[in-house]
């Protein structure tokens, strides 16, 4: 089965910055879209950022300018560069990938996140 691991979360004073990591493991033909989504207490889910496999990427409003999502296509990773961070960052970040795991689908993977707390 296909695993998603997050890593780089963490407690940040205001204006730091924090670089989240999603590693998957198993049996990967391929991954298309990857994304980081997060989810504050008593909030929905919301998307922070996503990149496809050609390397096209999308930022939440609140995002843009300040993070930056990438990957490692070798290393079957992404990352999120947040900068100039903010209390209301704050929130349990979660990744997911699209993963061709056999030689007909692809599957919506999700990871068990991690937090990320900004202090003021």
């Amino acid at each position: 089965q296909v695993q998603l691991v997050e890593s780089g979360g963490g407690l940040v004073q205001a204006g730091g910055s924090l670089r989240l990591s999603c590693a998957a493991s198993g049996i990967i033909f391929g991954i298309n879209t990857m994304g980081w989504y997060r989810q504050a207490p008593g909030e929905v889910r919301e998307l922070v950022a996503t990149i496809t496999s050609g390397y096209s990427t999308n930022y939440a409003d609140s995002a843009k300018g300040r993070f930056t999502i990438s990957r490692d296509n070798a290393k079957n990773t992404v990352y999120l560069q947040m900068n100039s961070l903010k209390p209301e960052d704050t929130a349990v970040y979660y990744c997911n990938a699209n993963v061709r795991s056999t030689r007909l689908t692809y599957n919506s993977t999700w990871g068990q996140g991690t937090q990320v707390t900004v202090s003021s």
